[in-house]
């Protein structure tokens, strides 16, 4: 099956990128070029460089959100999962295939963060009361199909047309704070040291910043389950 490469071919050392801290917050490189520090030099009077970034909470204990204020440490944050250690509940990564006349609509479970942009926006193809959940048939326009599952913020969804999948969608690179959800993060940006599951994007997905997730650091939608507010953002 064919794919899509839309994303486009900016040099990857000019792309932002996101790094997981073990047990603390995300930290968010806009740009992987040296650049002096501001008031900072060496034993011998030298101008020190390094690279610029900045902490985002995702234990959501912080005062300063989205920034990370440090309370990852005081509340004994942990980058752990309850799936890591074996949750009888955890969710298996396997992508499935609703095939359609004209469209297959592709969803992997796994990295959802139920935003519920698919059911609210076209419960008569997005179906959680019905067996399968998604029936592409189901009297509708293709337009509409497509305008929906490009609204999946986490990459679970994506579809393909005559054997050619539309999974990217080459958007700006941008990290946009949910309101009391995770980062929504587009636009291809780097995840590093971070494996993504079956054919899922990974020019776009969601984040956890609550703390609360069980598929860390992606967001499974336990936001909602334990009520995180972020009255600022």
């Amino acid at each position: 099956m064919g794919k899509d490469t839309s994303i486009d071919s900016t040099s990857k050392n000019n792309k932002p990128m996101i790094v997981p801290l073990p047990n603390g917050p995300l930290y968010l490189i806009n740009n992987r070029e040296n650049k002096a520090v501001e008031n900072l030099v060496n034993s011998k009077g030298e101008k020190l460089t390094n690279i610029h970034g900045i902490a985002l909470c995702r234990c959501g204990a912080s005062n300063n959100k989205p920034f990370c204020d440090g309370n990852h440490s005081i509340i004994g944050f942990s980058t752990k999962n309850k799936q890591d250690e074996g949750d009888k509940n955890k969710i298996n990564s396997k992508r499935k295939n609703y095939v359609g006349k004209k469209i297959t609509i592709h969803d992997n479970r796994k990295i959802c963060c139920h935003a519920a942009e698919c059911v609210n926006n076209l419960p008569s193809v997005f179906n959680l009361s019905q067996r399968p959940w998604i029936n592409p048939d189901q009297g509708t326009v293709l337009e509409k199909i497509i305008e929906t599952v490009r609204k999946c913020p986490s990459g679970a969804l994506s579809y393909s047309i005559d054997g050619i999948e539309y999974r990217d969608y080459n958007e700006k690179p941008l990290v946009k704070v949910g309101k009391d959800g995770p980062y929504l993060v587009t636009g291809g940006i780097e995840l590093v040291g971070i494996e993504f599951y079956e054919d899922v994007s990974k020019e776009h997905y969601t984040l956890c910043r609550c703390g609360s997730s069980n598929n860390k650091p992606f967001c499974d939608g336990n936001h909602n389950a334990v009520n995180f507010k972020d009255e600022k953002n």
